[in-house]
């Protein structure tokens, strides 16, 4: 691109967060963000705020710093250090598709970058046009719109708007339902296969699904088109529901509880995938991954296998290039004439 060009638009990538380091002090700024906003819980505020910072802020950082500890790497979060991977990924992607530099920027929903941080990022870029996507594939009120109202917030003192479009999900895209199949594929081929494959979501309340909230269907549908796309049969896989807290009644059936029950009926060897996230974090690597094997270990598994998330294989960022060519239909390029 020369000087004279603007870019014909930019990229807002968003993901959710990420505390800046695996101590408690980090984990309760960022909890203490993540967990007040009202898509998240929506707990009347008086209430929630005894709960939160007379309770939750004062018992879990510890706790889950030490978890964040488990999966920290030298690069980071895992969140952080793959979500900037493909950051990095898919801008060389777009070059290759446009002939051209495409803004790419990353923002949390909660933490650092924050949208005003992308946001300014892609302004100085002389970006005009925004194209927001969110990394959650399928739609929930507590992630994707989570996304919009902050960076709605962000927007807020920024007296000339940009041009947007935001894009809500993807649950059954093509690209995204061959991406993950092959992701099975290619461990398989490596690791064998397991007796059955499960396929697990990132939970919400009941309540959720009986307002409305599409989520839930939407991950019953991802999972259903994967086994048709690997041809299994309906006892060969489940979709199933993790990361639960507190005392009402989220969608069913559960993950751990699924995975002791299938132990202890005499499932050698489970296969596990969770195609809600499209970076591991620390609900895959530590909660899938180590959490759950011990479920499925403790009550008479004999073998555990997590498949790793879509993260910057390749597959995964050809689909990401896709939604955005698909997406940004008549942003041409313009240029600024010479003289």
């Amino acid at each position: 691109m020369t000087a004279q060009q603007t870019p014909p638009f930019g990229v807002l990538l968003a993901n959710l967060g990420t505390p800046k380091a695996p101590t408690a002090a980090a984990v309760r700024e960022y909890l203490a963000e993540f967990l007040w906003d009202q898509r998240v819980v929506d707990v009347p505020r008086p209430l929630w705020w005894l709960i939160l910072n007379g309770i939750i802020l004062r018992v879990r950082p510890g706790r889950v710093a030490k978890a964040y500890q488990s999966v920290w790497t030298e690069d980071g979060s895992p969140l952080m250090a793959i979500s900037l991977r493909q950051q990095k990924a898919l801008k060389e992607a777009l070059k290759q598709a446009y002939g051209c530099d495409i803004p790419v920027a990353l923002a949390m929903t909660y933490g650092e970058p924050s949208m005003e941080q992308a946001g300014l990022e892609l302004r100085k870029a002389g970006v005009e046009k925004m194209l927001v996507l969110p990394l959650y594939p399928q739609y929930s009120s507590s992630t994707t719109a989570a996304v919009f109202d902050r960076l709605a917030k962000g927007l807020g003192a920024c007296p000339h708007l940009p041009e947007m479009r935001f894009i809500n999900e993807y649950h059954v895209h093509p690209l995204y339902i061959k991406a993950l199949a092959q992701s099975v594929r290619t461990y398989r081929e490596e690791h064998g296969s397991g007796d059955k494959l499960l396929m697990s979501f990132h939970g919400v309340p009941e309540r959720y699904e009986q307002k409305g909230d599409p989520y839930p269907a939407q991950c019953r549908a991802t999972a259903a088109a994967v086994a048709a796309e690997l041809g299994l049969a309906d006892d060969q896989w489940l979709c199933s529901f993790q990361s639960r807290f507190g005392r009402e009644e989220w969608v069913k059936p559960y993950t751990d509880e699924t995975l002791k029950q299938w132990a202890q009926q005499g499932v050698g060897r489970v296969d596990v995938i969770s195609p809600a996230f499209a970076a591991d974090c620390l609900e895959t690597l530590e909660e899938l991954e180590v959490e759950n094997r011990g479920y499925f270990m403790e009550n008479g598994g004999q073998d555990y296998h997590y498949i790793p998330c879509l993260n910057d294989r390749p597959e995964h960022i050809a689909l990401l290039t896709e939604l955005v060519q698909s997406n940004t239909s008549g942003w041409l390029i313009q240029s600024t004439p010479a003289g």
